[in-house]
């Protein structure tokens, strides 16, 4: 295990005894596209670089977790999680049930447990890298070991 910033997404990890590198980057400020930037900044390839979004389902929120080359697709979501009818969760929303800043969200270690969904393609590879709970932070974890660590189903979920 590399040394990694206190988060509780790194705590969550080390406690759960899952390996994982920690990547850290410069974040630029002024950027929006965190996913994107922190996919260039660590030099890897977008479609392992996975984002963490919140949408409302049917009254209930829930962390869809797709590449950042791609989009959440909310019917896709609704439907992996037996829902019907699924809308972005607003942002404020997001960061008090995670306990994370919007472009720092993690799925791993958040406030509220939710219902997780990883797009399918996560398992296309040997490792992915999802946020690390701050923006300029991510790990790297085996897709098998995210899956576990938040209890997630595994759907295509990604446009």
């Amino acid at each position: 295990m590399t040394k990694a910033p206190g988060t509780p997404a790194t705590v969550a990890l080390t406690a759960a005894g899952i390996a994982f590198t920690a990547r850290q980057y410069t974040h630029d400020p002024a950027t929006t596209t965190f996913g994107l930037e922190a996919a260039e900044a660590l030099g890897v390839e977008p479609e392992r670089v996975f984002k963490t979004l919140l949408a409302d389902v049917d009254g209930q929120l829930v962390v869809g977790i797709v590449p950042v080359s791609t989009t959440l697709d909310l019917k896709a979501l609704a439907r992996a999680v037996g829902g019907k009818k699924a809308a972005m969760a607003d942002a404020r929303l997001a960061e008090r049930r995670t306990g994370y800043v919007v472009g720092g969200i993690s799925p791993i270690g958040q406030k509220t447990a939710h219902p997780t969904v990883i797009d399918e393609s996560a398992e296309l590879f040997d490792t992915v890298l999802v946020s690390g709970g701050r923006r300029g932070f991510d790990i790297e974890l085996a897709p098998t070991d995210l899956i576990a660590v938040t209890s997630a189903t595994v759907a295509d979920i990604a446009r």
